[in-house]
């Protein structure tokens, strides 16, 4: 009897995990990175090339303005959504950056914009409603949209149009259940970024359709090569502005990736939603946090533009080298850091352990597990059969993981 009750109590607390998230697990990418981690630990030599963090440290200047606000005693809780004068930074950044005039009600300051998408959707999505993702795209745009009630629509762009979504594409993804496109420029995983002459057709598409708006993933604003300028949907077409939400943030142009600030910036009416969705979570994001944020947005940026360089000399040594493995083919990046390269003409070979490689996780596996080289598969951020490789990290790690590459392409049979 006392087996079997204590059988039922076992059975009455296991815990079921909501509808909602039990198809949805870690980010592939974090899983990936925390086992090559925990491989390095164990003493194994594994170059890490999985993760999206910058490897420069914070810049001094915005350092200092953290000193400072510690000492000022500036620790306690701010305003909901960001500080009016976190606000105002961000305020000055549209308007100095991209042209855009928005007041301190149309932004949103979260901790990190992916709280910040987090709270655009949970705020705006009804079960069943339709979100288009340009395939290849960020790993957590798909969850969020899920766990929000919607359902991602992933529209493959292939790497013959650059990775870029087309007019066409778009006019057929949209339905009347369509609420959001996103659009991510420069592109995690690819590096491919919009020019305002890509962007009109597609803005085009969106004047033909007043319910749908857009989420502009803008986080690598400030990573852009070869003088491409910068252009976002607002900006390209004002008529968009009043179903446009803009998103950025300073992890990745000022090296903040643990200081966890982004903003995003649109109507009062969704910015407004966005701030009841936020009461509920974290609140306002770390005061501190936000004094260094308005350093990094209203001080000096000639250091944004220095690290621009630095990631472009490891860009194109990096798509060189990738280039020269055989089986391997990578298109020259617009933006970001990252290099999304095909494998395709490595697959249906065999590794010196007679193993068939025949997806990219197989071919990512087989890099991990022989030659000690940690990338994500394309699979992962809905295209295949293609890996990224973050090269934000030293050149000396970079040198020695695409030998590492080349010579497990090179023992392929």
């Amino acid at each position: 009897m006392s087996a079997m009750l204590d059988s039922a109590l076992s059975s009455a607390c296991t815990f079921e995990p909501a509808q909602r998230v039990r198809a949805i697990g870690v980010s592939e990418i974090l899983r990936i990175t925390d086992h090559a981690n925990a491989l390095k630990r164990a003493g194994r030599p594994v170059i890490v090339l999985g993760a999206g963090e910058p490897d420069f440290d914070t810049p001094e200047h915005i350092r200092a303005a953290a000193a400072r606000a510690m000492e000022r005693g500036d620790t306690r809780y701010t305003v909901l959504d960001g500080s009016p004068a976190m606000k105002a930074a961000v305020q000055f950044k549209f308007k100095r950056d991209n042209g855009l005039d928005f007041a301190l009600n149309e932004i949103s300051v979260g901790a990190g914009a992916k709280q910040v998408i987090f709270n655009a959707l949970m705020a705006s999505l009804n079960p069943g409603d339709e979100v288009i993702l340009p395939a290849p795209y960020w790993t957590s745009y798909a969850d969020i949209v899920q766990i929000c009630g919607g359902v991602p629509v992933s529209v493959p762009c292939s790497e013959v149009q650059g990775f870029r979504l087309d007019a066409a594409q778009l006019e057929a993804a949209i339905t009347p259940r369509t609420r959001w496109l996103f659009l991510n420029s420069p592109s995690n995983p690819s590096g491919a970024a919009y020019s305002a002459a890509q962007l009109a057709p597609l803005c085009e598409v969106l004047l033909r359709h007043s319910a749908v708006w857009v989420l502009a993933d803008d986080i690598y604003e400030h990573i852009l090569y070869d003088g491409l300028a910068f252009a976002t949907p607002a900006a390209v077409e004002p008529r968009l502005r009043e179903r446009t939400l803009t998103v950025n943030g300073v992890s990745k142009a000022y090296a903040m990736t643990g200081w966890r600030v982004g903003y995003g910036a649109g109507p009062r009416a969704l910015i407004a939603a966005m701030a009841v969705v936020q009461s509920q979570s974290t609140s306002c994001p770390s005061s501190v946090s936000q004094a260094a944020a308005i350093e990094a947005l209203t001080g000096p940026q000639d250091i944004v533009a220095e690290r621009c360089d630095d990631f472009q000399a490891r860009r194109d040594f990096v798509v060189a080298a990738l280039n020269r493995a055989p089986g391997l083919h990578c298109r020259v990046p617009e933006g970001a850091f990252y290099t999304f390269a095909s494998c395709a003409g490595v697959l249906g070979r065999r590794t010196a352990s007679g193993a068939l490689l025949q997806t990219d996780s197989d071919f990512c596996n087989y890099l991990l597990q022989d030659f000690e080289v940690a990338v994500v598969p394309g699979s992962v951020f809905g295209l295949a059969p293609y890996f990224r490789i973050s090269y934000a990290t030293s050149m000396a790690q970079l040198e020695e993981a695409c030998a590492r590459i080349a010579a497990a392409c090179e023992a392929l049979t």
